[in-house]
């Protein structure tokens, strides 16, 4: 559980990634095994240069190798893999290179439109590469010319990895190893947005032609429920359906549902592309415009402009007959449509507390729009 946040601002910290752990757990084995050393702290250089320390917390002799460990510290962002043991099983080989596999915790490639070959262990291109250059470094240095097998793992990883998309994605059996800088921005979720991202490859890669990215389980469910959709083509986005849109430039989708709670998907109608509070709020004077366009009177209006939650505003509404919701869908989906490409085929469902769908625009076509309701306002 997470500690209790000061109420005072303070500078949030920076962690390290699990490619980054991973790559020290192997040059604290090298050093072991090729110098004889076990030191309580190692170097790391980072894919742009800066050096970074880590603390291995232990060494267990393997036979003709070493288990090493670390414990992996995302600094203040909200990381599924805070605190978790990484550890790394390294093995002088007879064969020159770098042989990867998947200890315990870390999973294997199944499915297509990954990084890395079916058959693989999850262990991404990044981390890798830093591995290998930090053990090419110490093998140079203590005069070494054979191999080393590299068995990635993490502490409970199996059950870790059931917190994120990974089960999904066709990666089975435990976490992947990711990093690209071997920095953890705070509440970056940079590792949530890759595995947005890898969702979308392994769709697209394996004929998936409609994909519903949804801001939680509620409006997964319902969505899922509506059209039938397989598992590889859900995609649970969370509170980051900028990280949807915008990849869609890189890779498009046919077509492209978005659903989410109807509060959610007023922030997106008011230009947010991240939708979590501490980032975005629900602006009522916006709200009461949208409702102004779907046919409320001033009176009402103004009591937009003061209500206390968006439940309340939708609740008021549907009283009165008024489809706010679907105003609200049909200016997420404008906002969505400035950033998508032409050929993405678009629509937007909202959904309230209890899963229910309480409004929806469609396309029937890339860019016409049916099913959105626009009202003269009530004077």
């Amino acid at each position: 559980m997470w500690p209790e946040s000061s109420e005072t601002p303070k500078p949030l910290r920076s962690g390290l990634t699990t490619g980054c752990c991973a790559t020290a757990c192997c040059v604290a084995a090298a050093q072991a095994l090729l110098n004889d050393k076990q030191p309580v702290k190692v170097d790391v250089t980072l894919p742009r240069g800066k050096e970074v320390e880590l603390t291995i917390e232990a060494y267990t002799k393997l036979g003709n190798g070493v288990r090493t460990e670390t414990i992996k510290d995302a600094g203040d962002d909200p990381d599924a893999t805070h605190g978790a043991t990484v550890f790394v099983e390294l093995r002088l080989v007879a064969e020159a290179g770098i042989h990867f596999k998947a200890a315990a915790g870390v999973g294997t490639v199944t499915r297509d439109g990954l990084m890395l070959a079916v058959g693989e262990p999850a262990i991404n291109p990044v981390p890798r590469k830093m591995i290998t250059e930090h053990l090419e470094k110490a093998a140079y240095t203590y005069g070494y010319d054979g191999g080393f097998e590299v068995s990635v793992g993490v502490e409970n990883g199996e059950q870790i990895a059931l917190k994120t998309m990974n089960p999904r994605l066709g990666i089975l059996g435990g976490l992947s190893i990711l990093g690209t800088t071997g920095i953890v921005r705070p509440f970056s979720c940079a590792a949530y947005i890759a595995s947005i991202h890898q969702g979308i490859d392994v769709a697209t890669t394996n004929g998936i032609t409609h994909i519903a990215a949804t801001t939680g389980s509620s409006s997964e469910a319902s969505i899922r429920q509506q059209y039938g959709l397989p598992d590889m083509a859900l995609l649970e986005m969370g509170d980051f359906v900028g990280a949807v849109l915008k990849y869609t430039k890189k890779v498009p989708v046919p077509r492209l549902t978005l659903c989410g709670g109807f509060g959610k998907l007023t922030k997106l109608a008011n230009g947010h592309l991240d939708l979590n509070s501490r980032a975005s709020s629900i602006d009522f004077d916006h709200l009461a415009g949208l409702a102004a366009r779907a046919g409320a009177d001033a009176e009402l209006q103004a009591w937009i402009r003061e209500a206390n939650t968006s439940v309340q505003v939708l609740k008021a509404c549907q009283e009165r007959n008024i489809d706010l919701a679907s105003v609200v869908c049909a200016e997420a989906l404008a906002q969505a449509r400035a950033i998508v490409p032409d050929s993405v085929q678009l629509e937007v469902w909202a959904i309230d507390r209890k899963g229910n769908f309480v409004g929806s625009v469609c396309e029937s076509a890339p860019g016409v729009v049916e099913g959105a309701v626009a009202k003269e306002p009530s004077q």
